[in-house]
């Protein structure tokens, strides 16, 4: 469902996709979401939105690493007291979409994975596991070609969480 170009809707729009994932969240990771996904925002209004959003205080930055924003205690009470305002067409569809996808969508933003050639033909890649405040678990591996490093990058995110406990299980005894 497209929603006519309005600021204090997409506003309270924004602020309920924050409330009912219930977590941090990349601004990619609200593009993708409310643009790209779906429709509930046109793309050319997301960005400037989610910069009026921060510049009142309704949404923050929290940690040190890759820039992920959380609902304020401002933030909630603003959406408590106009969320009504959304059409409950909209609040069902994001509502839906959000129960559907909230791990995915976490899964995603937590498990960052990248790869690079190197100067001698083999490649780089690096694999990290993202919680709000600091990485969890920062990998770099060298692999011999292109292929693997694809592979690799390509399975990370699901096999983040076993990787991630076989080390861990592993050192701490």
């Amino acid at each position: 469902m497209q929603i006519k170009s309005d600021s204090y809707l997409n506003k309270l729009i924004i602020l309920f996709v924050f409330d009912k994932m219930e977590a941090p969240l990349a601004e990619n990771t609200v593009l993708d979401m409310c643009c790209s996904a779906n429709n509930w925002v046109a793309y050319m209004d997301c960005l400037p939105v989610m910069n009026q959003l921060k510049e009142v205080g309704w949404i923050a930055n929290i940690g040190t690493g890759d820039p992920l924003y959380s609902i304020t205690p401002d933030g909630r009470t603003c959406l408590a007291n106009f969320f009504n305002k959304i059409p409950t067409s909209v609040r069902e569809d994001i509502s839906n979409f959000i129960k559907l996808n909230k791990f995915k969508y976490r899964r995603k933003q937590e498990c960052s994975a990248d790869y690079f050639m190197n100067k001698d033909g083999t490649y780089t890649v690096y694999l990290k596991i993202l919680e709000p405040s600091q990485p969890l678990m920062e990998l770099k591996f060298v692999v011999p070609n292109r292929q693997v490093a694809k592979d690799i990058y390509k399975k990370w995110e699901e096999k983040a969480t076993t990787v991630y406990s076989a080390i861990y299980d592993n050192l701490v005894d």
